[in-house]
């Protein structure tokens, strides 16, 4: 199901340029000796993150030409040789992953461009299998950028993340756990009054804080230590988003 009627196209390409612009910051202030320090992600070094990056550029590449040319090209080959990809690209020197992933994001903005206007509204699969519209390509990999440069662990925060890219991956975000069995009901808010629910808002749990907080802490790139639960000082325990 497309949730681009919740943000636009304009706003996702735009979000996923300044993530792009933002993590090549990072990583060209990466030291060489960075690159095999652990990342925030249990048992990936930041060298795993970033060809993760450049791979996740080719794969929506291949969604990209799914839709504009209708002939089926699926995102990756198989979860076995993503997995491969990555592991084989993170031993690489560090010049060649700064180059990888310049180059990769590179073409990927310009298949962005060149992409028709009807293809937007083609259905494709995503990685996981699951039907999506073009439209959303754009937001994943938003997603991926701004998240991914939190993942680095090398100073980047939820709070670097433009405001209102928060609000629709707070709306995102909270959709996908409320299909999760194993998650708790919560209400979220945020000091401007914005909230965000997960199942039932009458046996939710109500955790407040700020809005880039409150993202981190739901995809479980927070522990939440400056939020506040009305169930005390303990905060429920999450299933993984993703």
């Amino acid at each position: 199901m497309s949730v681009a009627g919740t943000r636009s196209l304009a706003h996702t390409l735009a979000w996923a340029g300044d993530g792009a612009a933002h993590l090549r910051g990072l990583m060209m202030r990466m030291g060489h000796d960075a690159f095999a320090a652990p990342s925030a992600l249990p048992g990936w070094s930041r060298a795993h993150v970033l060809t993760h990056l450049a791979r996740n550029a080719d794969a929506l590449i291949n969604l990209l030409d799914w839709a504009r040319t209708g002939v089926r090209t699926p995102a990756y080959a198989s979860r076995e040789q993503r997995d491969a990809d990555i592991e084989a690209g993170a031993a690489r020197p560090p010049a060649e992953i700064r180059a990888d992933v310049v180059e990769t994001s590179d073409r990927l903005a310009r298949v962005v461009r060149a992409m028709p206007e009807q293809a937007w509204s083609a259905q494709v699969q995503n990685a996981q299998g699951r039907d999506l519209l073009a439209v959303d390509i754009p937001w994943l990999r938003a997603r991926e950028m701004w998240i991914h440069a939190v993942d680095l662990d090398v100073g980047a925060s939820f709070a670097d993340m433009p405001a209102p890219m928060v609000t629709a991956l707070l709306a995102d975000v909270t959709v996908a756990m409320g299909e999760k069995p194993d998650c708790p009901p919560l209400h979220l808010v945020a000091p401007d009054g914005s909230t965000w629910d997960v199942g039932d808002r009458a046996a939710a749990t109500t955790i407040s804080g700020p809005a880039p907080s409150l993202a981190a802490w739901l995809l479980g790139r927070s522990k939440g230590r400056e939020l506040r639960s009305s169930a005390g000082r303990t905060l429920p325990a999450l299933p993984r988003w993703l």
